[in-house]
């Protein structure tokens, strides 16, 4: 087994060419693929919202190469509560916190990362893992080494989400999923949308006009309920610098699809997702609220089921909420992610903090 190590640097080091060159290999044997951990999008996300700093890079490297990634932060609150602890960071626009590690190094990176934990805990009462996908290779090594070292950890919170994961061809699975009604329903919004003007549809996997689909796409969210409420990415500077310069990433390293759906050449729909196989991940949607009686969104999602006749493709993630309306009902498959949180340190931090699971559990001992 390959000498392996692990250390917390300033994200600002990840920036240098070599560096990201070892991070793109790295995705590229990743034992599960998580976009919003690639240099691509980490990077933007971390200068659009993190100017100062305060995250840290976990790098973990066996046999003298980079075999892993995570980035953390010391948060002073746990949620609602003022508990210090240590946590991997999470932001709005980040809807998977699985580390990028080397296949076949899991149980490795995780022992790294725990020792590294206990002797960096700071003022942190427990490590917190958020957005931790519940089943493949990644968690089932967390379940291991916490096994091996007897170190408590609790399940703190579970939810399942709409994901896309089917033998069924595009054509056969939308039968499959929409009763025969939906589907004429679906054909006869169609068709009266089609009476508007001229419906067109395109599927791109360039950057070619990418500029112009980013200020379409920003434009249309931000003209509906989210641009209302302040959550749309064209409300703040940040996310609006981290989306511009996610996709063009993305789209530089051949990870990024783009649907439109048009109504005499302006978008009414449009869908961003991330192609990283053997999955994927439905990054972004909008639609236009205006021709909301349509459908749009649908009609757009209906297409995106083309994912399933992709042979490099094996399933999608929607990463929307649990129990979204929309994509719920067209996605049959969910897929599981939770919250972790873990003992570190010593003997009395340990003990503190089983009593904290207990109080947070005491009401739901199946999860939050």
């Amino acid at each position: 087994m390959p000498a392996a190590r692990i250390q917390a640097v300033s994200w600002q080091a990840f920036e240098a060419p070599e560096s990201r060159l070892a991070w793109d290999a790295l995705a590229q044997c990743a034992a599960e693929p998580n976009p919003f951990h690639e240099s691509w999008y980490l990077l933007p996300a971390l200068r659009a919202l993190d100017p100062a700093g305060e995250v840290r890079v976990l790098r973990f490297e066996a046999g003298g190469e980079l075999a892993g990634l995570l980035p953390v932060r010391h948060e002073k609150r746990y949620y609602r509560w003022p508990i210090r602890q240590l946590c991997t960071w999470i932001h709005g626009n980040c809807f998977l916190g699985a580390p990028l590690v080397a296949r076949g190094l899991e149980r490795e990176f995780w022992r790294a990362m725990l020792d590294w934990a206990d002797r960096n805990a700071g003022g942190g009462l427990f490590l917190h893992l958020a957005q931790v996908p519940l089943e493949g290779p990644l968690h089932a090594a967390l379940q291991a080494v916490l096994a091996e070292q007897g170190r408590l950890a609790a399940l703190v919170h579970r939810e399942e989400r709409a994901m896309l994961a089917s033998d069924l061809s595009a054509e056969a699975y939308f039968e499959a999923s929409l009763s025969g009604k939906k589907r004429k329903e679906l054909r006869r919004q169609f068709a009266r949308l089609s009476e508007q003007g001229e419906l067109t549809f395109e599927r791109s996997t360039d950057d070619d006009r990418l500029a112009r689909w980013i200020e379409d796409f920003l434009a249309l969210e931000h003209s509906g309920w989210k641009g209302s409420q302040g959550s749309a990415l064209a409300s703040h500077q940040a996310t609006t610098r981290l989306f511009k310069e996610a996709l063009f990433g993305a789209a530089s390293q051949g990870k990024l699809e783009r649907l439109t759906l048009s109504l005499d050449g302006e978008p009414i729909a449009m869908l961003a997702n991330f192609l990283t196989p053997p999955g994927a991940f439905s990054y972004k949607t909008a639609f236009d609220e205006r021709f909301a009686r349509f459908s749009p969104g649908v009609l757009v999602q209906r297409e995106n089921l083309a994912l399933l006749d992709r042979s490099e493709i094996a399933w999608c993630d929607s990463c929307a909420a649990a129990d979204h309306p929309m994509i719920d009902h067209i996605w049959r498959e969910r897929r599981a992610v939770g919250r972790i949180s873990v003992a570190i340190g010593g003997k009395l931090r340990r003990a503190l903090f089983a009593r904290v699971v207990r109080a947070e559990l005491g009401r739901n001992p199946a999860g939050i």
